[in-house]
């Protein structure tokens, strides 16, 4: 009777099914912190720090995933269970996955210098007038950093310029409110030759300030933008970029 029950017994006994199961309590852990701190944060449920521990907790509970799930494959392997396997592989290239946004965050934070505060103008730049209470109400400075930051940002982003089209003011204005609007700015002010407005960022909900200015000029109008952000030493790359589609679409849409 022993020996019938022991040949019934799974090989490996219950630790491959075991290993397997606390590897996706660890995933499940890892989902939440990870896709969770940035809604958290703005939702005003949890402070910046604490949303930044969720996601450096985020980070070590997928390597933990994938480690547990590692040695449950190679128990699962050795034993010869299949279903174990099936659900450690599965862990692995979950957590790998997962693992992948903040690594990419990071080499693109190593990337960039650590600045917030971007212009096609460095010499001149587009001054916040409505926005600069709740500029100096946050962290970040309302006037432009200066030429430290403008050294940074030749490096940086060489492409970074302004726009120039062979439009009538009104027309280039036009087009600019409508192409911050689609990309869900809040406009603070538009005068005959300035937008301001504030870009709300999608994951944290951090706030970043535009200012886009129009300066006629022989050959149509020019179109220089600034953005800020309100929070943070560096902003990865956001600022820049929000110029460069902004400039792009502009362009297109006026062709």
């Amino acid at each position: 009777m022993s020996s019938q029950f022991e040949a019934s017994r799974p090989r490996g006994g219950r630790w491959p099914s075991l290993f397997a199961a606390i590897s996706v309590l660890f995933l499940v852990a890892a989902v939440l912190m990870l896709a969770g701190a940035g809604p958290a944060y703005r939702g005003e449920l949890i402070s910046l720090g604490e949303a930044f521990n969720f996601l450096r907790n985020g980070v070590y509970a997928a390597g933990g995933a994938m480690a547990i799930s590692l040695a449950a494959l190679l128990i699962s392997m050795f034993a010869r269970r299949t279903t174990p396997a099936m659900v450690a592989t599965l862990v692995i290239v979950s957590a790998a996955a997962l693992l992948y946004v903040p690594w990419q965050h990071w080499q693109r934070a190593q990337a960039v210098p650590p600045i917030h505060d971007i212009t096609t103008d460095m010499q001149s730049p587009p001054i916040f007038e409505a926005l600069a209470d709740a500029r100096e109400a946050a962290p970040n400075a309302v006037d432009y950093p200066g030429e430290t930051t403008a050294n940074q940002q030749r490096a940086a982003y060489p492409n970074i310029g302004p726009l120039v089209i062979n439009a009538p003011p009104q027309t280039v204005l036009a087009a600019a409110q409508a192409e911050a609007e689609e990309a869900g700015w809040r406009i603070a002010r538009i005068t005959d030759n300035h937008i301001e407005a504030t870009a709300t960022t999608r994951w944290f909900g951090f706030q970043d300030d535009v200012v886009i200015r129009l300066t006629e000029v022989e050959n149509g109008v020019q179109v220089d933008m600034r953005s800020a952000s309100r929070l943070g030493a560096s902003d990865v790359g956001t600022n820049a970029a929000r110029i460069e589609a902004f400039l792009t679409a502009l362009e297109a849409r006026l062709r």
